[in-house]
């Protein structure tokens, strides 16, 4: 059995699991907002010396610490905030799937903040 359609807050009728264009834009601004406000990379600590420590990390870890996939991110394990001292530190680091990356990981953080 499917779901029915929704009415959005905008008055649009949007079927069941997708977004209205309204919350799509909705969305792509406040990631705009964000993206503004955001230091750059090398301002938040990732310089030439991390992305040869990542290159290494990489290649003497290569599978995902939380799934065992193919790793393409090397994660910080505690945040480092800035810290260079936890950026370029070896045991605070682990390779990890972009899936775990990005969803599982993020999860768990949340999940501290609160």
């Amino acid at each position: 059995m499917s779901k029915p359609p929704r009415l959005c807050s905008c008055g649009e009728i949007v079927p069941a699991g997708s977004l209205c264009a309204c919350q799509i834009e909705a969305t792509r601004a406040r990631n705009r907002r964000h993206d503004a406000r955001r230091p750059n990379s090398r301002q938040r600590g990732y310089t030439r010396q991390w992305e040869a420590l990542r290159a290494e990390f990489l290649r003497l870890h290569p599978a995902c610490a939380f799934c065992g996939s193919p790793a393409e991110h090397v994660d910080h394990i505690k945040r480092h905030r800035g810290d260079a001292a936890l950026v370029l530190n070896w045991n605070n680091l682990q390779s990890l799937c972009a899936h775990c990356h990005n969803c599982v990981k993020q999860r768990q953080e949340r999940a501290r903040d609160v």
